[in-house]
């Protein structure tokens, strides 16, 4: 996990190519993904008993969620769409 989010924060820093922001936003999300799947399957978590699995879990699940929809949602050129995305932000933002 920490491997997989510093090889995210390492092509996002050097930048060596055109899509190398969202990729690497991608790799740390998907890090994040990971780490909720780790801690929903290792019973033994060491100096992390001090919170709930659940809570880890949740917060790993949504950060790592969030972030990878953003990845994909990039400007310019998205690789992901949602329809009704334009008409909220035009309803909020008027």
């Amino acid at each position: 996990m920490l491997g997989l989010t510093l090889l995210g924060l390492v092509v996002i820093g050097i930048d060596p190519f055109p899509h190398a922001p969202r990729i690497g936003a991608l790799l740390v999300g998907v890090a994040l993904l990971t780490g909720a799947g780790i801690r929903r399957a290792l019973p033994s978590v060491g100096m992390l008993a001090v919170r709930s699995r659940f809570t880890d879990m949740i917060t790993y699940g949504v950060l790592g969620g969030g972030i990878v929809l953003f990845a994909l949602m990039t400007q310019p050129k998205p690789w992901l769409e949602i329809p009704f995305l334009k008409e909220v932000v035009r309803f909020t933002v008027r």
